[in-house]
């Protein structure tokens, strides 16, 4: 899988290959301004003929030496290239200046004039090449006028001004995905200038899959540099990631899915053979009458995740209401005054707490009561127990008292507003220069388990500092995903995913099901609600499978696929 880099990954990436004779500095920025060019090109091909005029806009780093590169090949197609340079060329880093020095041999560059730019026609291409991946102040505002005006004087469309940023969108802070005061970009000033296309070099950033990133960005490409041998390898998929890195789960910018067997390979039923019971049992936990809903939508998403059977428990009262609803799915009640072995024996492998239980002192003591519970032999692991909503909001004012109980098999989904209860301190207002994966990981080693922070950016960290994202954003974007229900499905999908005794790790099938519960929602399309996430799940899964070459319907002997018969 893919894995990101800071700013300051990055940058160190960049000198131990120049300074380990893998390739110059200047060779470097070569490359990056031919990739811009090229992804320019590929992007738009309307753009690679008749008559064009690009806007250069040129900063004073080593994002600026890239537009004078970008400028350089652009005249060489034929275009007329006006080039603006903000700041003072003399204090231009040495491979930036070699390469301010070659433009001037060929064209003209002029000093940073707000209204002098502001007056000339709308060229063809704008290339924001001011300020890169070290930007973490606010942007000048001689130059937030400039972006300002061209943000929204620009079309995306033939006939229309096209903007192309260079690593990112300047003023966007590649680290935390927001805008260099820490604002989203709603305002017409100070504001970063999003961009049409946004072309980043070797790997993408946090800041392009998270906050304001991906708005501002658009589309985003990742041209390879030839960094590649200086680069530390990715850890395989079938592994935590690096928790000096953050990978990206699942799909790249173009929505294109992962190969080779990933998630498929994780998933206990595609190793297939067993009994039911070696698939596991999922117990789920219900609210009271017309409060179920919620439970059902996890036990049901549970089933069919994988889990060996679901049992679902409510109150007494509520017991009629819920076998109206269920078939597959088993059904105990569960008074206030029962313990939990009078309906779950040893066999039971995983829980689901939470969604519509109620906020309440009886919630907060089931889940201490199955939080206590441990695997009594060596050989099997804890139960999985995934913890979300109720089950969370229910320890608000005591969140240590659920901190001290977890195990290392415990996910906590909350969404924004159930982390700002448990961890007021990381809450998205107060953050301040922390970014959404900075606040994930201190949550999860503050609770010494897995957190998943849920949002088209979701963030799953561990408590040793390993951290993912799943962001349905670019080509995975699933707005329909904002509807009722959507996180309880998510939580009966790791649940079940995790429950086998043979799955992956906690941390990598929650990885599995923020990739399939977006890939649901995107198989349904407009009009998802959240009971159709579950019955979209096998269609999902036999696409995965055609992709993979598994035959269509052939079945799974030790793990292998049955050989295809010709004819």
């Amino acid at each position: 899988m893919t894995e990101l880099l800071t700013a300051a990954q990055m940058r160190a990436l960049e000198r131990r290959a120049i300074d380990s004779d893998i390739v110059s500095g200047l060779t470097l920025m070569e490359r990056a301004g031919r990739g811009v060019v090229a992804a320019v090109l590929a992007h738009w091909p309307d753009l690679a003929t008749g008559a064009r005029r690009a806007r250069v806009l040129c900063g004073p780093g080593n994002n600026g030496g890239d537009g004078f590169v970008i400028a350089r090949r652009l005249h060489a197609h034929g275009w007329q290239v006006d080039l603006r340079l903000y700041g003072d060329p003399d204090r231009l880093p040495p491979d930036a200046l070699r390469n301010h020095a070659i433009w001037c041999a060929i064209g003209k560059v002029h000093p940073w004039d707000a209204e002098a730019i502001l007056a000339t026609d709308p060229p063809d291409l704008i290339v924001d090449a001011v300020f890169g991946i070290g930007l973490t102040r606010p942007v000048p505002d001689s130059v937030a006028r400039v972006l300002a005006a061209v943000r929204h004087g620009a079309g995306n469309g033939p006939g229309g001004t096209r903007i192309v940023a260079v690593d990112c969108p300047s003023g966007l802070n590649l680290d935390t995905g927001m805008t260099a005061n820490g604002d989203a970009p709603d305002s017409d000033f100070n504001a970063p200038m999003g961009s049409h296309l946004t072309v980043t070099f070797h790997s993408a950033k946090p800041g392009h899959y998270i906050g304001a990133g991906p708005a501002l960005c658009q589309v985003l490409r990742v041209v390879d540099i030839g960094l590649g041998a200086a680069d530390l390898p990715c850890t395989a998929k079938d592994q935590p990631p690096d928790p000096g890195r953050v990978r990206l789960v699942g799909a790249d910018a173009d929505g294109a899915c992962p190969a080779n067997g990933w998630p498929l390979d994780l998933i206990s039923k595609e190793r297939g053979g067993g009994h039911k019971f070696d698939h596991g049992h999922v117990i789920v936990f219900a609210g009271g009458v017309g409060q179920g809903g919620a439970g059902r939508l996890a036990a049901r998403a549970a089933l069919r995740a994988g889990a060996g059977l679901v049992t679902l428990l409510c109150p007494p009262s509520a017991l009629q209401e819920n076998a109206c609803q269920l078939t597959a799915i088993m059904l105990r009640s569960l008074s206030g005054a029962e313990g939990l072995d009078a309906v779950a024996d040893d066999r039971v492998t995983g829980f689901c707490l939470g969604p519509g239980m109620g906020v309440s002192g009886q919630t907060r003591d089931r889940v201490l009561a199955v939080l206590a519970r441990r695997s009594t032999d060596p050989s099997r692991r804890n139960p999985a127990v995934v913890l979300d909503a109720d089950a969370l909001t229910s320890f608000a004012d005591c969140p240590a008292n659920l901190f001290s109980a977890v195990h290392d098999r415990v996910a906590l989904t909350p969404h924004e507003g159930e982390f700002a209860r448990l961890f007021p301190d990381l809450a998205m207002a107060g953050r301040g220069s922390r970014s959404k994966i900075d606040a994930v990981r201190e949550a999860a080693a503050r609770a010494g388990c897995v957190v998943l922070l849920k949002g088209p950016d979701t963030v799953i960290a561990a408590p040793d500092g390993a951290a993912s994202l799943h962001a349905a954003v670019y080509g995975r974007s699933a707005p329909w995903l904002a509807t009722a229900g959507a996180g309880d499905v998510l939580a009966g999908l790791i649940a079940g995913l995790a429950a086998p005794q043979g799955a992956g790790d906690l941390f990598r099938m929650a990885e599995v099901a923020a990739f399939l519960h977006v890939e649901c929602a995107r198989a349904f399309g407009p009009g998802l609600i959240a009971e159709d996430l579950t019955e979209s799940l096998p269609g999902v899964l036999k696409a995965l499978r055609d992709r993979r070459g598994d035959p269509q319907s052939g079945p799974m002997r030790g793990g292998t696929p049955a050989p295809a018969v010709a004819g």
